[in-house]
């Protein structure tokens, strides 16, 4: 009787998705449980072992093909699994039938959209807007979205190419800065022109609380600022992360 050889270097896998990714001239492939890619790239799974069917990378999932160490090693400059792994599932083209791809495709522009009336706010009025003239205009820019990067990314990219068709800017943060001390004044003017404007000054034996709008760039600046030069005498908080008209305003 003929000897059966099974290789030991497939292993059989059904119903899975393929996250693939090309690197050094090969083809390397993750085997995924389906819609769990997209949640752990928009950070909604955290999970890893929810979203890998097993621990191993590929060079074909079709045909239980693992790969050889020697590539990793030339591909990625490791052999450590789990450190490649995170890199495919974060920069691999994850593929999927054409009618499952234009439904992710048609899920992460309403995402991306959402994000951003999230986000902005027509500067005219002060009022965010619907995410249905959101996603107009990024359809009139043709924006082009991409599964391997997640709904926030793209939205951020998105924002500087719809200024181009829409008046849209990034929705003002309110902050309150406390200082005390000797450098308070100081600081006060190295912060100030970080400000769109400041609503309230108090001034108290040489402390100052003071209330401003800021783009939310200008965060983690005015943080450095404080962390650097205030000794610990300083502190920043965050009274509203978007200051937007309250309003029942419907635009047209």
């Amino acid at each position: 009787m003929p000897k059966i050889f099974t290789p030991t270097n497939q292993i059989r896998l059904t119903n899975v998705a393929i996250v693939r990714l090309k690197k050094h001239g090969k083809r390397f492939e993750l085997a995924c449980y389906k819609n769990k890619v997209l949640s752990w790239r928009n950070n909604i799974e955290k999970d890893i072992d929810e979203v890998l069917q097993t621990h191993s990378v590929f060079v074909n999932v079709s045909k239980g093909e693992l790969a050889k160490n020697n590539d990793l090693e030339a591909a990625f400059g490791t052999t450590k699994v789990e450190v490649i792994i995170r890199e495919i599932l974060e920069k691999g083209e994850l593929q999927v039938s054409e009618k499952e791809r234009n439904s992710q495709l048609d899920s992460m522009f309403k995402d991306i959209a959402t994000n951003i009336t999230d986000k902005c706010v027509n500067p005219e009025s002060n009022r965010p807007y619907p995410v249905s003239i959101i996603e107009k205009a990024m359809k009139d820019i043709h924006f082009s979205v991409k599964t391997n990067k997640s709904a926030k990314q793209q939205a951020l990219e998105a924002i500087p190419l719809l200024k181009n068709t829409i008046p849209l800017e990034r929705a003002n943060m309110r902050i309150k800065v406390t200082l005390t001390g000797h450098n308070a004044k100081k600081l006060k003017e190295r912060i100030v022109p970080h400000c769109v404007s400041v609503a309230e000054e108090d001034w108290d034996n040489g402390n100052l609380s003071l209330i401003g709008l800021i783009d939310p760039g200008s965060l983690k600046v005015i943080n450095e600022i404080i962390t650097a030069e205030s000794k610990s005498s300083g502190r920043v908080e965050v009274l509203s992360l978007k200051e937007v008209v309250d309003s029942e305003e419907v635009f047209e």
